[in-house]
């Protein structure tokens, strides 16, 4: 563990949060010795939810790296994920996550996601967004083509 990592996420989440228009997450992407992303929460500021500051740190060390899979890096941040995060730090193949503050901290803070985990252990018909399964032939069609000729769909 890279202390001044750590320390780089805290600054980040500490000078945009007193900015106002920033929630007070800041992450930074490691790679060896070197930061290759680093972000703070941008989503008021561009109307994005998921523009958390681990996201926009993976997207930043993705593009300076040219490579979708960060194997081999490290998350400093400082807070620990929320849901959203946390899954995009799994399809990134990131295998080393050192953060900060809990996320009991951060709900006592106003940021509450204890409510995304309980919905995610319901099934589908009982969680409170509604989800309506359609058209999965068609869809599977997709899945087909890409099964006989990987990343080559004919469209």
């Amino acid at each position: 563990m890279e202390k001044r990592f750590l320390e780089r996420a805290i600054a980040l989440a500490a000078e945009k949060s007193k900015e106002g228009a920033h929630g007070p997450f800041g992450a930074v992407v490691a790679l060896n010795d070197t930061i290759v992303g680093e972000g703070f929460n941008q989503v008021v500021e561009t109307i994005d939810p998921t523009a958390h500051a681990e996201i926009v740190a993976i997207r930043m060390a993705c593009k300076r790296l040219g490579r979708f899979d960060l194997s081999g890096c490290v998350l400093y941040t400082s807070c620990e994920p929320c849901p959203m995060c946390l899954s995009a730090i799994y399809w990134s193949r990131i295998a080393t996550v050192v953060y900060a503050s809990t996320k009991k901290d951060a709900e006592r803070a106003g940021f509450d996601d204890d409510f995304i985990y309980r919905e995610l252990a319901l099934p589908q018909e009982k969680r409170r967004i509604r989800f309506i399964r359609a058209m999965g032939v068609e869809a599977n069609q997709v899945f087909d083509a890409w099964i006989s000729n990987p990343g080559k769909l004919p469209y």
